[in-house]
């Protein structure tokens, strides 16, 4: 088969794909409960495998967010007045609902943006399961939260409120899981939303709205406007908004936390990273092997924690890196609609010229290219980048402290492990991390010695019973578990007199 067919063959499959979907092209918002139509300027949906375009949605301009908020702050009072456990039924229907459309979700995801379907295939099914987990902690709403004052007279009893109206800010990365997350524990909380996803990914999330439709969440409880940056702008300094949610990059998240500092308004940013994967002496690379793509090369390596720093000391540094290489080396790539696939396209084209572009200076600077480098795409059109390993890199490389976002995964020689673990923490980003090693209890020694907000040993993945944050520049605050929900609560302290006791 020649190229050119097999391209032709690649496109025709993908706009088949695309026929088969209910959102394509849209020309509306969600609001109220209601799809509101509008005619104007709209935003382009580009399948990255093909680079042409097979949707579009409006662009939002003020009086839009402005229509979402009121349409949020309309109904925040009754949704905020329904018992939690009602909530978290909700949240239990919910999670099947999104599972029914799992199929049509993962689809659509993939042709947003180039995440093989061995990827969104599961992006349902997690979806339902952070749902599930906070309908989970309904108890921590219900539960009296009674705390004695010194002396033992008097008491406090603390209870809590949902925030309010929250503004919640998704990326193209994982535009279902990383909107949920915040769904999920604001819906819990008793709070009203307004979503905006990534522009290149706007039609996935319908599918969540649909969902809560059929699960009984009331109208206008959930509202959505798609456009861009000037879209977020709007909503994040909106004077309805209570609360802003926001995942993405570094520089977008700082200029969210200005506009939010200004406003005296709470924000959970969930940042960028630069993970790092430390080695230990005695690891068992077999086991390193089955894992690395998952932990350091997730979806193409579009992934915000993933361990794109390989730290190995002197006695083993040979063997990570051909370890390393044959493993990358062994990945498919190609059809993101192939389960077979690993490595798919990347997001949109500025993100393949990035991507290449810190390729690029890796090279200039003096890394080896054990595996792809500056070489054409193993895919003739779309933004494909061809998977890269840069063995020999040094600390103060742009490739070893910039998150290049892309399928390139960088090899760093340490003294010891000492010298590995300050590698590892020096960077200005703290978000995850893994230590590999069979002697778990020296593994966790030195997974407590690095500053970062979450670590795994020997794998990595997140819990949705627990904490997930960044320190320093990868965000603020914390997502899923109690501390996830308590992020949407605000507390208030009645002091009274205990049983028995005197005021």
């Amino acid at each position: 088969m020649t190229l050119a067919a097999t391209l032709s063959g690649l496109r025709d499959a993908h706009r088949a794909a695309a026929a088969s979907l209910p959102y394509t092209r849209v020309e509306s918002f969600r609001i109220g409960g209601e799809d509101v139509a509008v005619r104007r300027r709209s935003s382009a949906v580009i399948d990255p495998a093909t680079g042409e375009q097979w949707g579009a949605v409006p662009v939002a301009e003020p009086a839009d967010v402005d229509a979402a908020v009121s349409a949020a702050r309309t109904a925040l009072a009754d949704w905020a007045a329904t018992a939690p456990a009602a909530r978290a039924a909700a949240l239990q229907r919910m999670a099947e609902a999104v599972e029914r459309r799992a199929d049509a979700l993962g689809l659509t995801n993939t042709l947003e943006n180039g995440t093989p379907v061995s990827e969104s295939s599961g992006a349902a099914a997690n979806a339902a399961s952070i749902l599930r987990v906070f309908a989970s902690l309904v108890d921590h709403l219900e539960r009296p939260d009674v705390r004695p004052f010194p002396g033992g007279d008097r008491e406090t009893l603390v209870a809590r409120d949902p925030i309010g109206v929250c503004a919640l800010i998704a990326p193209w990365n994982f535009p279902i899981n990383l909107v949920v997350i915040k769904l999920a524990p604001a819906l819990l909380a008793g709070c009203a939303v307004v979503i905006k996803p990534a522009s290149p990914t706007p039609l996935s999330v319908r599918f969540l709205l649909d969902a809560a439709t059929e699960a009984g969440i009331p109208a206008g409880v959930i509202n959505l406007v798609t456009g861009d940056g000037a879209t977020g702008d709007a909503l994040v300094r909106h004077p309805g908004v209570d609360k802003v949610a926001f995942t993405g990059s570094t520089p977008v998240g700082r200029r969210i936390a200005a506009a939010c500092g200004e406003l005296l308004r709470p924000v959970t940013l969930e940042l960028g990273g630069k993970s790092s994967a430390i080695v230990l002496p005695d690891a068992d690379l077999d086991l390193m092997s089955a894992g690395l793509i998952r932990s350091c090369l997730r979806n193409t390596g579009q992934t915000c924690y993933i361990s794109t720093r390989i730290i190995a000391t002197p006695e083993r540094y040979d063997d990570v890196v051909d370890m390393v290489a044959a493993t990358v080396a062994a990945a498919p790539v190609g059809d993101p609609l192939d389960p077979t696939t690993v490595f798919g396209p990347v997001a949109t084209a500025s993100q393949r010229d990035s991507v290449v572009g810190h390729i690029r200076a890796g090279l200039r600077e003096g890394a080896r290219a054990v595996v792809g480098g500056d070489v054409a795409a193993p895919v003739d059109g779309g933004f494909f980048v061809a998977p890269t390993v840069f063995a020999d890199v040094r600390p103060h490389h742009a490739i070893a402290q910039e998150e290049i976002f892309g399928p390139v995964i960088t090899i760093l020689p340490a003294r010891d492990v000492d010298d590995a673990i300050a590698i590892a923490n020096g960077t200005r980003f703290g978000l995850g991390g893994i230590v590999f090693g069979r002697d778990e209890d020296a593994a966790f020694e030195v997974a407590r010695r690095i500053d970062t907000g979450s670590v795994g040993i020997n794998f990595f993945a997140s819990n949705h019973y627990a904490p997930f944050g960044g320190r320093h520049d990868s965000g603020l605050g914390v997502e899923y578990g109690i501390e996830g929900l308590e992020a949407y609560l605000v507390p208030q302290s009645i002091h009274r007199a205990r049983p028995g006791g005197r005021p």
